[in-house]
């Protein structure tokens, strides 16, 4: 019995001696299942037995034989998807593990060729990866599983939704191109027990990302390059892998529902110079067209952010078409004026005819458009200054004959008198009628020499704007 029991300690102490040598891939690769075995009728219960891999015994820290010697983890990283609200970047991140654990070997031929297997993932140890931009904790449900090779190699996956911010330069939204960073660091291995090895090719890592991409939703993605380097933390250094992400904005959208309605609404107040300027028809219309185009700012407010280091070109186009409508309401404004003016001097003039006309209807006077044409009655109220009451009070009975004879002259020749007065009256007419039409033809001048600069000016401000769209250079975040 005790020759049994010495044997048993034996075979635990041999088992134990070389799990504790097969760290380096130099070794023989002696584990604690390399034994010869019969054939396994439970491959997967035998190789968890063999290798230990019980909650009882969950291997919780960093596998080394030589704690001098860093852990090497291969990374790769890959976006599922891409959001951008409000400066943050909402990604969904594919991370790919794997690294070598010296305490996991066995000979698949001792375990009816069980070559991996799938393991849940609390009896391992695992690398203790976080990406440094995220701000809210992942809420997805972290992978349960783990898998393990019978070479020693431990593969492990993550799907996350990181929430992580990037500062979004939008100086040409939108037609921007934006580069966002995440950055893979262990939360607490120095450099010294953890470092990252990585794929250096940026176009595989950039294919191998665009295939793997399920939604893009308004961006497009252009490249990924990954790049290491050691950062100093809390007086150690620790490795850090970075992946830079590049993603061009898809404009159409905001084309279409934006910048084209800004612009349609640019050409109706040019084409409100044909409306007349008589009537306050064209006033309110332009006023509309205004209201409209700040309506279209308010939008632009809401999906701009507002920690941008300069003033968006988008902003400049709409307050450049906002300030040229606005002094294209200022001049409607003076040119109504001008023509109100003209409106006020014929009135005025209107109703100095008519109380004119009701004096010489009291008269028996004849009242022809403009020109006036005394009759009798009238000729005769010019001759004498003084009333007829006063005539016949003061005339004589051997005067009556003469005044006659000068009544009866005077009756013979009423044309010519009327004729006389005519000329002067007709003079007068002219030169108050001139007055009035004045303003009108200024008005009208001016509303020309001012459409032909204002088509100018904003022929010019538009090129020169969509110029500088084009042809500046996306800023770094």
């Amino acid at each position: 019995m005790k020759t049994v029991i010495l044997a048993l300690m034996v075979l635990v102490v041999v088992s134990q001696g070389g799990s504790t040598n097969n760290n380096s891939k130099d070794d023989n690769n002696n584990g604690p299942c390399d034994h010869d075995r019969k054939k396994s009728k439970f491959p997967y219960e035998d190789v968890l037995n063999c290798l230990h891999l019980t909650k009882n015994k969950e291997q919780l820290v960093r596998p080394a034989r030589d704690y001098k010697k860093p852990t090497w983890v291969h990374v790769q990283m890959s976006i599922l998807g891409v959001k951008e609200i409000d400066q943050t970047f909402i990604s969904f991140v594919w991370i790919y593990m794997l690294w070598e654990d010296p305490h996991i070997y066995w000979k698949p031929q001792n375990f009816g060729g069980l070559d991996k297997m799938t393991v849940p993932a609390d009896l391992l140890w695992k690398p203790d990866l976080m990406i440094e931009e995220m701000i809210e904790k992942d809420k997805d449900v972290p992978n349960p599983f783990i898998t393990i090779h019978s070479n020693g190699f431990v593969q492990y996956v993550r799907e996350l939704m990181v929430v992580s911010s990037c500062r979004m330069q939008v100086y040409k939204f939108p037609f921007d191109t934006q580069s966002c960073t995440l950055s893979l660091k262990s939360i607490i291995y120095p450099e010294e027990e953890l470092k990252f090895e990585f794929f250096e090719n940026n176009t595989l890592v950039t294919e191998w990302t665009r295939k793997m991409m399920r939604n893009e939703s308004e961006w497009l993605f252009i490249s990924m390059t990954v790049e290491d380097k050691s950062v100093p933390r809390f007086h150690q250094n620790q490795n850090v892998v970075i992946y830079t992400i590049t993603m061009k904005r898809r404009s159409l959208l905001y084309i279409v529902n934006f910048l084209v309605p800004v612009l349609l609404l640019f050409g109706l107040d040019l084409a409100s110079f044909v409306i007349s300027d008589s009537g306050g028809e064209k006033l309110s219309f332009e006023v509309t067209l205004l209201l409209a185009v700040t309506v279209m700012q308010l939008i632009l407010n809401d999906i701009l952010p507002s920690s941008s280091d300069k003033i968006p070109l988008i902003a400049v186009y709409c307050i450049g078409i906002f300030g040229l409508m606005i002094v294209s309401l200022l001049e409607t404004i003076v040119v109504m004026y001008l023509i109100e003016k003209d409106s006020a001097s014929k009135e005025r003039k209107a109703d100095k005819n008519r109380s004119l006309s009701e004096d010489c209807g009291d008269k028996q006077c004849n009242y022809d458009g403009d020109v006036k044409k005394w009759t009798h009655c009238a000729c005769v109220c010019n001759v004498s200054d003084e009333p007829p009451s006063e005539l016949l009070s003061v005339a004589k009975e051997d005067k009556r004959s003469q005044l006659m004879e000068e009544s009866n002259s005077l009756e013979k020749h009423p044309d010519e008198l009327s004729e006389a007065v005519k000329g002067p009256a007709l003079l007068l007419s002219r030169k108050e009628g001139s007055k009035p039409d004045y303003w009108t033809r200024v008005a009208k001048k001016l509303d020309i020499i001012f459409f032909f600069v204002y088509v100018t000016v904003s022929a010019l401000f538009l090129v020169v704007l969509f110029s500088v769209w084009t042809n500046a250079e996306d800023e770094k975040g």
